[in-house]
């Protein structure tokens, strides 16, 4: 079954294949000042069910699932929370969300099949047809790897830059 864009996704996607000053490379940093993020602060998430399993240290959220940290939020089809192995208090390891993933924080946005956000290190890792808004631009990659306390990221797998000029052409 082939994934569902959202119509904002088909429009960046449709500009970025059509537009001559479109830029491809294979690899690209990218500054990502909107998506900084102290990753110690509280982590809510809401969704329709949730299942939890302690003999393996899961538990997986579906339907609707909206995830809040700060000003940061990702909405997910389905998320598993790993939990870190220990037999009191088990603190949060990493999240992995699945399914019309969407990661906004500021004016900037993530699209991608998948994200694993390791909490410890406060890094998200993106894959599968990503796409990054940054205002009125635009990356799309097949990864990009988000460094939540830095504000930095990387995008890989054959990278491709909307870039709009100030001014409009004008």
């Amino acid at each position: 079954m082939a994934p569902v864009l959202s119509l904002r996704s088909a429009l960046v996607a449709f500009l970025l294949g059509a537009l001559p000053l479109s830029v491809a490379a294979q690899g690209a940093q990218v500054g990502f000042g909107g998506l900084r993020l102290d990753h110690s602060l509280p982590v809510e998430i809401t969704s329709d069910e949730l299942r939890v399993n302690q003999a393996d240290g899961q538990a997986v959220f579906t339907g609707g699932v909206l995830v809040g940290q700060g000003e940061m939020r990702l909405s997910a089809d389905r998320l598993v929370v790993d939990y870190a192995p220990g037999e009191e208090e088990r603190e949060v390891e990493r999240l992995k969300a699945t399914g019309n993933v969407t990661l906004v924080n500021g004016t900037e946005a993530a699209e991608a099949e998948t994200a694993v956000y390791t909490l410890s290190s406060g890094v998200v890792v993106m894959t599968g047809n990503v796409l990054l808004t940054q205002g009125e631009g635009a990356i799309s990659g097949q990864r990009l790897v988000i460094d939540l306390a830095s504000g930095t990221g990387t995008m890989e797998g054959r990278v491709r830059t909307l870039l709009q000029p100030k001014g409009g052409g004008q």
